[in-house]
């Protein structure tokens, strides 16, 4: 069976740097699995892995484009403490979901000074080039309640 709009997929990846250096990885252990189609990784990593089939082993370098997007500045903005209603302590680093134009992001606290909180809604990953080795564990069909709800369900998983 081949990974195809609708069909759950479970992969083992390991993600590197330009230099090699690795960023994330899923080699060992229970592989990630997602709902093909419907936006649960990168768009770039889903069209790699689209039409192949359980066993392949697939390798594709991916631009910022194909990633997480170029590093944008619009998306840094300094907001006032208030905005983090019943965090009694910030501190740079710590990330948060919250709402914008474009629909749910997570944002970083990259400053603090007295009042003011400057938050940065980039990816981590933003304007970085991605490779990654990846082994397609399996493909299978999905059930009726992951297509109703676009994602995989853990009680719907079968044996292979």
């Amino acid at each position: 069976m081949q990974a195809t709009n609708d069909r759950v997929v479970s992969i083992k990846y390991v993600l590197r740097d330009t230099e090699g250096e690795i960023i994330d990885e899923i080699s060992t252990g229970e592989p990630l699995q997602y709902l093909h189609g419907h936006d649960n990784i990168i768009a770039g990593l889903e069209e790699a892995l689209e039409g192949h089939a359980s066993g392949d082993e697939v390798k594709v370098t991916l631009p910022p484009e194909k990633g997480y997007g170029h590093y944008r500045e619009d998306l840094i903005q300094t907001v006032d403490r208030a905005q983090f209603e019943g965090i009694d302590e910030l501190e740079t680093g710590m990330s948060f979901h919250a709402e914008s134009n474009e629909g749910p992001m997570i944002v970083t606290i990259t400053k603090i000074d007295g009042d003011q909180v400057t938050i940065d809604g980039n990816h981590v990953l933003a304007d970085q080039t991605l490779d990654f080795s990846v082994l397609i564990v399996d493909v299978r069909e999905a059930s009726a309640t992951e297509l109703e709800h676009g994602h995989v369900h853990d009680d719907d998983v079968t044996a292979h």
